[in-house]
């Protein structure tokens, strides 16, 4: 995937096929636009003849009733025109919306699917983008700019039609100065594509820069960073704002000149169509006819190059979306997965080794085997580095080991169905993440139906029913984005609870204990005393006290299990666990 800040367009518009896919469910809905498109056109060039009998039949006879007969004319063509226009714009409006919002929901269903080694090589910044830009002008041009197109397409094979009707002199000239109008559209027209698209980048620049310093706003502060970023954005802005101007000034020099030669032409074309008119060739009301055919067929050839750009954009951003619907997951499941019981769970890793698809080269871990029983609580221990989230993440599959198999219960985890193999661990992350939203909101998360007693017990073994009880709006708090209102341990707590609250046979702590006091720390351990031989418990620690609460202890270094047993026993087995337990442990 591209960085995202390219914005151009396709020159392929056959790329727009996927997206006009979306269309199929709403065929009615296109069949009375489209008919819709055909009557407004017709009624457009209806206009021309209304004048013609307006001008030489009501005008020239002087009788007042054929006057009021070609008014009426006329206005029963205006009448027509405004309720085809009102329908039209409805429906395609309405189509463009709905298939937007198709297009949005499609590509996100597929996201949330994908494994988690997607969002390491794809910027969640950049997919966010996608979803919401790149649709956005999808809509636009199928709800606005393809109606456009296919009405001035109507317009201009009629108009030239009618042109040589009403005067076939007068329209070998309007003829001849076509090229003159359309080679400078397509000679600036290029240079103005160029520029948008180095405009667009440099927005992107703009958004990114002000999206992550207002992210990161304690470290900008506390830093007192703010003067060194302002002048920073403002060299972005200046930036986009420059080359803008540059697209402006050619944009400007290319509505100038179109004007220049398209007035040009009329000129002309007034004066060789009055001189007709003043020898009798011609009546006024033809000339008159002529002049709103030609500005007709003028206005739609400028309508389709500017709907050309728009469809070219259109394609580049069709193709965009679907690089994202037809990115493949790395984490399959097979057609008959195999049952799981949801009780006395079992693990074991069996010679696994695993590098991430980032850094194949690097390999996380070597050859691990370990077994757990049901109930027993495991903690994992070794320096940064050692592999033991890398545990974590093969254990809910969020990747698949390079070489070897992970087992629950003695079964191969690719051989069960992901979403029972996730719903029986409950984890508890190193950096809690709360969504936007209540308390009771992020609680549930893990079990919407959880009743408000399951809700409570869970609060009580997290120790978290204190301080919520404590808000003002007890479980109804809004917490903020990332859950910014709360403190680290006051979050901890909390991830804490929703694991619990999913009911997991397994349960991951990674490092679930760092952010607290020493007396939530102590209430913290007591609850994890209380799910012990309840539950299957793994725990990544540093913390003395954690690390013997558990029944076996491994020791990792550098993606190998160096040492496994109780405390007492590895302090006399593995030097690498007694240096960790004198330096880290001993506090």
């Amino acid at each position: 995937m591209e960085d995202g800040l390219d914005r151009g367009g396709s020159k392929d518009l056959r790329r727009l096929h996927p997206a006009l896919a979306f269309l199929r469910p709403y065929r009615a809905q296109v069949v009375y636009a489209s008919i819709a498109l055909v009557v407004t056109a017709g009624a457009t060039l209806s206009l021309g003849q209304g004048i013609r009998l307006v001008i030489d039949s009501g005008f020239a006879s002087g009788d007042a009733d054929v006057l009021v007969n070609s008014l009426s004319l006329f206005a029963a063509f205006v009448l027509i025109l405004t309720i085809g226009t009102f329908v039209r714009f409805y429906f395609v409006s309405w189509v463009g919306e709905r298939i937007s919002a198709d297009i949005r929901t499609a590509v996100y269903s597929h996201l949330v699917h994908l494994h988690p080694g997607f969002f390491e090589s794809n910027a969640p910044s950049e997919i966010q983008s996608r979803i919401t830009t790149d649709t956005t002008l999808l809509q636009t041009v199928i709800g606005s700019s393809v109606s456009i197109a296919l009405r001035n397409i109507l317009m201009f094979i009629g108009g030239v039609i009618l042109l040589f009707i009403t005067n076939a002199k007068l329209s070998l000239i309007v003829l001849a100065s076509v090229p003159f109008v359309v080679i400078p559209v397509i000679l600036f027209g290029r240079r103005v594509r160029k520029l948008s698209r180095t405009s667009q980048d440099r927005l992107a620049d703009v958004g990114s820069y002000a999206g992550e310093s207002l992210r990161h706003i304690k470290i900008v502060q506390s830093f007192n960073h703010q003067q060194a970023d302002e002048v920073a954005f403002a060299n972005r802005v200046d930036q986009a704002f420059h080359v803008s101007v540059q697209r402006i000034r050619q944009r400007s020099f290319l509505v100038a000149i179109v004007m220049l030669l398209v007035f040009g032409a009329v000129a002309t074309m007034l004066w060789v169509g009055g001189q007709d008119v003043l020898a009798g060739q011609t009546s006024a009301g033809e000339l008159a006819a002529f002049i709103f055919y030609a500005f007709i067929v003028a206005g739609s050839v400028g309508a389709i190059s500017e709907v050309l750009s728009d469809l070219q954009r259109a394609a580049g951003a069709t193709e965009r979306l679907v690089e994202l619907l037809e990115s493949p997951s790395e984490i399959t499941e097979i057609s008959a997965p195999k049952p799981l019981r949801s009780d006395n769970v079992g693990l074991s890793f069996v010679d696994v080794s695993f590098s991430y698809p980032t850094r194949p080269d690097e390999q996380v871990l070597h050859n691990v085997s370990f077994k757990t029983e049901p109930g027993e609580m495991l903690a994992l221990v070794g320096p940064s580095g050692a592999g033991k989230s890398t545990i974590f993440d093969l254990i809910e599959r969020f990747y698949d080991p390079t070489a070897g198999h992970v087992e629950v219960n003695g079964t191969d985890i690719t051989q069960l169905k992901l979403q029972d193999l996730r719903q029986t661990v409950g984890f508890v992350p190193q950096d809690p993440v709360l969504f936007a939203g209540t308390l009771r909101d992020n609680l549930v998360y893990a079990n919407p139906h959880a009743t408000d007693a399951e809700i409570a017990q869970a609060l009580q073994l997290a120790y978290a029913e204190q301080f919520v009880a404590d808000l003002a709006s007890g479980l109804d708090t809004k917490v903020g984005e990332g859950g910014v209102g709360l403190s680290g341990g006051q979050r901890q707590r909390l991830a804490i609870a929703r694991a619990l609250l999913s009911k997991p046979a397994v349960l991951l702590l990674d490092e679930a204990t760092s952010a607290l006091d020493a007396e939530s720390e102590n209430h913290i351990r007591l609850s994890i005393d209380g799910l012990k031989g309840r539950m299957t418990i793994l725990v990544i620690a540093h913390r003395l006290s954690t690390v013997r609460q558990a029944d076996r202890i491994l020791v990792l270094e550098s993606g190998r299990v160096v040492g496994s047993g109780s405390h007492d026993q590895l302090l006399n087995s593995s030097a690498l666990y007694a240096r960790f337990a004198q330096m880290q442990f001993a506090a």
